[in-house]
This record gives C-alpha cells, structure tokens and sequence, in this order.
C-alpha cells in the first residue's frame, strides 16, 4: 500500500475510492461531449453573459500606454472593477488579451497583481510580483507588445472581496489568530487581516455554492467569461478572438476559461498542470478550490479539462521545481494534452514548455508567451 503523509493511516483510502468508482477514471477526450461535461460540472452556465452598467471611471496615460479603469455589474455583488491597457500611439483594433490574476492567498487586492493603475503600487503586491513575476506587472508589458489587455477583479478578490461585516464569526476570530501569530511588514494590519480571513472563507463559499448546485469555480468561470465579453465588445479589440493568460490561480481562470469560452482564441496557463493523480498527496492543501470543481474527477482529469476545445491552441508552462506540484504529475499532464491535441488533429496547437526554478512567471517566460501569443492572436486575424 502507498504511504500519504498528509493521509497517514487513511493512505488506504485511495485505493478503496478507487474500486468503489470502478477504477481509474478513462481520459475524456477532446469535444463537445467533454465540454457539455465541464460546463455541467461547473455550474454557473446558461443565459446572458454580458456585463452590465459598464463605466469608465478614469483615464490615464504613463509610460506609453493608455489606461482606463472600467466598472461593470456581473448581476450580483459589488461592482466589478478592471484595469486596460493599451499602447498610446497605434490607432488600429489589436489583439485582446486577459491578464489573469493569481491566487496566492492575497484576495485583498486583485488585478493590482498584475497591471498597474493609476495609484501607487500597494508594497504587499511590489513583494509578490518581486517573487513571482520579474519585479514587474506583466499586463503592462504585454499591452507594449501591443496588445489591449484587460485585468479585472473576480468572485472574492479586490473590489469583488466580502466586506468584513459579512463573515461568519468563526472566520473573525480565525483571523484574529492568524493575523497576531504572523505580523508582516510587506502588509499593513488591514490587509494581513483581510488575507487570513478569506482563506477559511473560501472554503465556508464553496459550501454556499454547493447548496445553491454550483461550485466556486463555476462562478469565477462565468465573471471570467463576462469579461471576455466585454473586451471582445469594443472597438479597438480585433474581432477574431481574444488570448487569455495567467500564473497559478490565473492559470487556473485561464484552463476554466478556454474550456468554456468560445471567444477564446488562444490561452496560456502558467504554473498550474498537473494530474490530479500527482497531486497526491502532498500538493492537494496549498491549493484552492478554483482547482477541484466537485466532481469533475468523475468525469476526468485536470488536462482533460483544459483540453477539450482543442484544437483551440494552448500554450502551458511548467516550472520544474514549482513547490506546488510533483514532477511526475505535470510531466504527466503534457504528455496526455500532448496525446489531447494528437487526438484533436493538430499536435501542433498545443504548447509544452518547462523551465527551471520555482513557482513563477518571470520576465523570460512573459517573453517567450507573448511571442506565442502574438503569433496565435494575429494568426487568427489575418
């Protein structure tokens, strides 16, 4: 029998899961049998999927660019806020993208991650993109490549977050705990304390959504798609369809995203493929639960999701030495959406690239994307 250490005496569970649902679960392959399978799964799917009330709330120029901080209605909570990007001196529709925030256990801010606005950047996101991005936001740097490039809030981050008075008292006094045992310098009190409440919350939402038959992802999934709406909307976006890009977290918005999203021409995940398999059992707690949509394991694997519009060209990056995952199970993961994509008829729509180090997405790896991510973009125009 397998040791797990963080299953101990329950190691054996795997395997008695394992015969209870007759074996390995059979890969899923690409197409509309799998999509209707994944949209299922998720939830959240069906009806009107455009943003509503849409305002430009500012305008700015720095550095080259045009910015514009855009607000929209998704139909409940908070308004959604958003940062675009654009070069200053090209007056032509160009290719959209969206820069997708991460995770990483900051949900007080959003898509400060990776774009700048107009205000000072916050020193809790100067130190995360220090660590994970090449001390820089990248949606910028992608905007001078000359792309036009949104970045928006989502479902439980920035000015999508809870308001304080909304969490259950259990949560508070998590915080509470959390907060005095790790002071921070990189954070002020208010978002230390912010940070530590949201990663209990998120699991008490998940429960919320699974009483109301959705899952977390799901509802991300669709904000996400509510946002490709709206840049594939205006203008001064090419019409042929839009790329979509993210680290961790947004690499996991980006694998819901091109499984759902028919606007989606062309989408790179970063930092966020494995098997599900090798995510036993040590890389299953530092994730969060835009990973594990309820049941979808069922039905298939991770890969199998992010697959199934191929031939939709995908790029993914891998980092050999992501804390996150095994090597075993991102090797894994290229190999069937290496098989996904052979499958599909164009091996050569999908991407595979590993890089050394840790978790990241750093300025070389933002290079060698957005190259492939002009040629698919502009490929799609023509």
């Amino acid at each position: 029998m397998s040791e797990y250490q963080h299953l101990g005496a329950y190691s054996d569970l795997v395997r008695v899961a394992r015969e209870r649902q007759s074996g390995p679960v059979p890969p899923a392959f690409p197409g509309a049998r799998t999509r209707a399978l994944v949209r299922d799964t998720l939830g959240f799917g069906g009806g009107l999927e455009t943003p509503g009330d849409v305002r430009v709330e500012q305008r700015w120029k720095s550095d080259g660019l045009l910015g514009e901080e855009i607000s929209w209605s998704v139909g409940f909570g908070p308004r959604t806020h958003a940062y675009l990007l654009k070069p200053a001196n090209i007056d032509e529709p160009l290719p959209g993208v969206l820069a997708l925030h991460s995770h990483d256990g900051i949900t007080f801010y959003g898509k400060e991650k990776v774009a700048d606005g107009p205000s000072d950047v916050p020193p809790v996101v100067a130190a995360l993109r220090a660590r994970q991005y090449g001390n820089r936001a990248f949606a910028g740097a992608l905007a001078r490549e000359g792309f036009v490039v949104l970045a928006h809030d989502i479902f439980l981050w920035g000015s999508r977050r809870f308001p304080i008075e909304t969490l259950p008292p259990q949560t508070r006094r998590h915080a509470d705990n959390c907060w005095q045992l790790s002071p921070s310098c990189e954070v002020s009190d208010e978002v230390a304390w912010h940070d530590a409440a949201s990663w209990h919350h998120e699991h008490i939402v998940e429960k919320y959504c699974a009483l109301l038959g959705t899952t977390l992802a799901g509802v991300v999934a669709f904000e996400d798609r509510i946002a490709a709406a709206y840049l594939t909307s205006r203008p001064d976006v090419a019409p042929a369809g839009i790329g979509c890009i993210g680290l961790s977290g947004g690499g996991c918005r980006a694998a819901l995203l091109q499984a759902t999203c028919e606007q989606v021409a062309a989408a790179v995940i970063v930092g966020m493929m494995s098997t599900y398999d090798g995510l036993l059992d040590r890389h299953v707690a530092g994730h969060g639960w835009l990973f594990f949509p309820a049941a979808w394991p069922r039905h298939g694997d991770w890969p199998d999701l992010a697959a199934c519009r191929a031939p939709s060209p995908l790029l993914v990056q891998y980092n050999r030495h992501d804390q996150l995952f095994s090597p075993a199970g991102m090797r894994a993961a290229h190999e069937r959406l290496t098989a996904h994509y052979r499958h599909a008829g164009r091996p050569d729509r999908y991407t595979g690239q590993f890089f050394d180090g840790p978790h990241k997405f750093d300025a070389a790896m933002q290079q060698t994307a957005f190259a492939w991510l002009r040629h698919h973009l502009v490929a799609a125009t023509s």
